[in-house]
Formats: C-alpha cells, structure tokens, sequence
C-alpha cells in the first residue's frame, strides 16, 4: 500500500492528452492477451498503461526512480523481482543526458521555451512532448542478457518490428548510433540508465509529434541528420486530421506492446489506474 500511495502522489497533476477522446473506438485487438498461448513459460511484466495521458516529465522520472529503488530492495532480501513497463506521453520538454552539452541547445537554457532536464540517462538533449510514444521498461536484466548493448540493440529491434508490423516501414540501425531510422530520419531515440542490473529511462518513438520543437535543439548531438515521425513517412495518403492521428497513436500503442512482449518474452498485465487505485481522477477509469 505505501507503494501505490507513492506512486498517487508521483501522477496528481496528470492530464488528458487534449486531442484524445476516452469514448473514442479503441483497436480491437486487445493486450490482455497478448502472449498467454505464445509463451507459455514467459515472465509476467506487469504495465502500467497511460499512452493517452499527458505526463509531466519530472512525476514520470521520479516514478521510476522509486520503482528502480523497490527493485533494489526485493532484489537484496533475496525476493522475486517483478518487470514494470510504462507507456505514457509527455507535456512538451526537453531532457539531456548525464554528460550532454549546451552547445546543443539553440536557446539560452535560462530563458528556454520549455522545461529542461538533465537526468542520468545516456545520450545528448532530445525533445518529448504529444504524439510521441515514451515507453520506459524496468526491468532486471539478470532475467534476460546482463548486456547493455544486447538491452540497447532489443529495444531498436522492438520498434523496427513495430515500423514494418503495423505501417509497412522499413527501418534499420546505423552503425554508431543509437536508435532507429528510416533513410536520413530519425525516428525513434533511445536513452537508458541501468543500476544494479535494473533499468530505467527507455525509447521515445515519434508518431503524431510536431517536429518543430526539435528545431531548437541538436537532437541527441547528431548535426547531419533529421528527426522524422511515423505521419510525416506516411505522407498525404493517411488520413488528415485529428482522427488520423488519434488511429495512428492507437495502432502503434497497441503495436509496441505487442512486439515488446514477443522480443522480451514477456506478458503483458495491465496494471489499470482504477484498478490498482493509484488516481482518483474521473479520465482514468476508461483504461
């Protein structure tokens, strides 16, 4: 319980995404059964699912620092060590790396457009905000490669499954460079903390994102090459509109917890805000 109340008081001020509707057709297929026939012998990783929520990015970080540290604890008593996975959105920010530079800002970090971050991640400065799909897995890699890089290349091989299953895109890696492309455009950005063999931090990948924002910055210090989302890729023959881009974010929700769960061996339990009684809020009840 002391848990669950930490974490109520880590979300109290988490909004709606404006542009997204709870009443609104979900994609059929559903997460609840995701893997239960698959994997038979597949850990559980229990979820924690607000891909439509607004989530102010330093209430998610501290969330996850406190879930990294009861981790620690059950690990040290010599007790099961359950996976955690987190989807959410971010209110517009910008976040930086623990050895990140200014000179990538374009702006005066005193007089930025939006908040600026700088946490214990690996990378330079990226930029969160609507649309764009933030998945932040905690999960203990004793149960999977104790390898960073084996961790860092199965998160690009999730979100390349999910570009080519759900949207026909074909990505690919670069080499020395982290995260996933598709020609010159970056599209998805990955930066990781692990501690004490358990993850935190995760893959931030652009759906509907306006891309404007990113113009004030150097994205992840890479000058030469461009930031792209799923929508720009797909071009004019989409749908237009706030319903096009409502469809996109669903299908490629449900997409990324399909292709995560396959890639880790892992099922999915939602873990639902009214059920675990974490909020109180009237707009969580519908996930």
């Amino acid at each position: 319980m002391e848990s669950l109340h930490r974490v109520e008081t880590l979300l109290s001020g988490l909004h709606y995404h404006p542009r997204t509707n709870a009443s609104r057709n979900r994609v059929p297929r559903s997460v609840k059964i995701l893997n239960t026939a698959n994997h038979v012998n597949s850990r559980k990783c229990q979820c924690f699912d607000l891909y439509d929520q607004l989530v102010p990015y330093k209430k998610a970080w501290t969330w996850q620092k406190s879930l990294v540290e009861e981790k620690k604890i059950l690990l040290d008593r010599n007790q099961d060590c359950p996976d955690t996975l987190i989807l959410l959105q971010h209110s517009p920010v910008y976040t930086m790396g623990t050895g990140s530079s200014e000179e990538y800002l374009n702006f005066n970090i005193k007089d930025a457009p939006f908040d600026v971050y700088r946490t214990e991640r690996g990378g330079e400065v990226t930029y969160h905000g609507p649309g764009q799909l933030v998945m932040y897995p905690i999960i203990n890699l004793r149960n999977h490669e104790m390898d960073l890089h084996w961790y860092l290349r199965t998160l690009e091989e999730v979100v390349i499954r999910v570009l080519s299953s759900a949207f026909s895109i074909t990505a690919s890696r670069l080499d020395g460079l982290t995260g996933v492309w598709v020609g010159n455009q970056k599209v998805a950005a990955i930066g990781i903390r692990v501690s004490k063999w358990i993850t935190y931090h995760g893959l931030a990948l652009n759906v509907t994102t306006d891309l404007a924002p990113f113009n004030s910055i150097v994205p992840c210090g890479i000058r030469d090459r461009q930031v792209g989302s799923i929508k720009g890729l797909l071009g004019d023959g989409e749908e237009q509109g706030m319903v096009g881009d409502l469809r996109l974010m669903d299908v490629a929700h449900e997409s990324l917890l399909k292709e995560f769960s396959e890639v880790f061996q892992l099922q999915i339990e939602k873990q639902t805000v009214s059920d675990l009684n974490i909020l109180k809020a009237e707009s969580f009840k519908c996930l």
